[in-house]
């Protein structure tokens, strides 16, 4: 049975927190895009690259609230690394048929770049 898009969405953050990139590029469409503060990415495989390199970093994702939409899902946290404070992150994501089709993040970005 195909995952909702509140589970698909729960599984991209445990999969990232747990470095699982495999589970991380079974719920990517190999269309997947990406849109963020600190790069971009054209398809599945570069998403997975780009969450590869921010995971060097990241050592925790406190996630505070999920909002769903039909196949939309919002999720509010906080990004803890290990080179700046933690960001206050937005993270929305369009899911279709199990597979995360477009993601798109916004934070401010500048304490991450400074420490770079």
């Amino acid at each position: 049975m195909t995952q909702t898009p509140k589970e698909v969405a729960a599984t991209y953050f445990e999969a990232w927190k747990g470095k699982d990139f495999d589970t991380l590029a079974s719920i990517l469409h190999e269309n997947a895009t990406f849109r963020g503060p600190l790069g971009t990415a054209a398809n599945g495989a570069e998403c997975v690259a780009g969450l590869k390199g921010m995971s060097q970093i990241v050592t925790d994702i406190d996630i505070s609230h999920v909002f769903v939409d039909g196949p939309n899902v919002l999720t509010w946290f906080e990004l803890h690394t290990s080179i700046a404070l933690p960001a206050s992150t937005a993270n929305w994501q369009r899911i279709e048929n199990g597979k995360i089709m477009d993601i798109r993040v916004t934070f401010d970005p500048r304490d991450i770049i400074a420490a770079g």
